[in-house]
């Protein structure tokens, strides 16, 4: 908005030194001028409350589909890893049924943090196939309790489902964070 902003205060600017007698130059000039005024007033009076503050945002609700629709069924969606050591690459598969009366379509698996990397099947499921998600978790430099998950989404109602998972890391005995006894 401030680009618009300032390429409307530009191009007025250049008008007027251009033609500073011209009448219907400046006419222009002055819609412009109170276009811009508007724009400004309108997007204060959005983005704040009558105190000032920023006013908060409603997101879009979004509403179902009509028509038939897939449903995802998972055989879980939560699984432990238990105790590893850290350092260690773990994987878990979630596997996935469409038991829905359309085909499934799987568009993203958005993992938690940056240590986990994920799979999923990119193919149309069909009404009664199975698929699945995938979940590596790299546990290097992740000493102690952790609890990721994964947001699934696809073609269905609702668009999400959450995939947790967790795993106790114990850290590496490097010699490192301990004392040294000479």
């Amino acid at each position: 908005m401030k680009t618009t902003s300032r390429v409307i205060w530009a191009l007025a600017l250049v008008a007027s030194f251009a033609s500073c007698n011209n009448k219907a130059s400046e006419k222009r000039i002055a819609e412009l001028e109170s276009r811009l005024a508007d724009i400004e007033k309108n997007k204060t009076a959005v983005a704040t409350t009558p105190s000032g503050t920023p006013a908060p945002t409603t997101p879009a609700v979004e509403e179902k589909p009509e028509g038939p629709l897939p449903t995802m069924e998972f055989n879980t969606t939560d699984h432990d890893f238990g105790t590893i050591a850290e350092g260690k690459k773990v994987i878990v598969t979630y596997k996935v049924k469409n038991t829905g009366q359309a085909p499934l379509i799987i568009q993203n698996a958005q993992p938690s943090c940056g240590c986990t990397d994920p799979d999923w099947t990119k193919t149309p499921i069909p009404v009664g196939g199975e698929g699945f998600v995938k979940a590596a978790f790299d546990s290097n430099g992740k000493p102690g309790i952790n609890n990721k998950t994964i947001t699934v989404t696809a073609n269905t109602w609702p668009k999400t489902t959450v995939l947790k998972f967790k795993a106790m890391v114990t850290a590496k005995a490097d010699g490192a964070n301990g004392p040294t006894v000479k």
